[in-house]
């Protein structure tokens, strides 16, 4: 499945894909297809800091969605997600890594 471009205004905030950066995704050849049983997921972060969601769909009757999450969903989002476009660090700035 190809990223889709998608821009949305929710709660007087714009969020669009073009402006924002991939930070993670699902998106992987697993020998057979590209699409996670016809379902994809983007983590996107804007230029200025916020996060978002969008999750493609091939199925008959479901929509694209675009959904704003928190800085803690999309850090667990992140560290879900097997693909990632850019490192931790660059992708959560505002938060200082523990080692075990």
């Amino acid at each position: 499945m190809e990223r889709i471009q998608m821009q949305r205004i929710i709660d007087g905030i714009r969020y669009d894909t073009e402006k924002a950066t991939v930070i993670a995704h699902d998106v992987y050849w697993d020998g057979h297809n590209w699409e996670r049983y016809g379902r994809n997921m983007w983590l996107y972060r804007t230029p200025n800091g916020r996060y978002f969601t969008v999750r493609g769909t091939l199925w008959q009757g479901e929509r694209d969605t675009l959904t704003p999450v928190s800085p803690e969903e999309a850090r667990r989002l992140y560290e879900r997600l097997p693909e990632h476009e850019v490192p931790y660090e660059e992708a959560f700035p505002h938060i200082t890594i523990q080692d075990a």
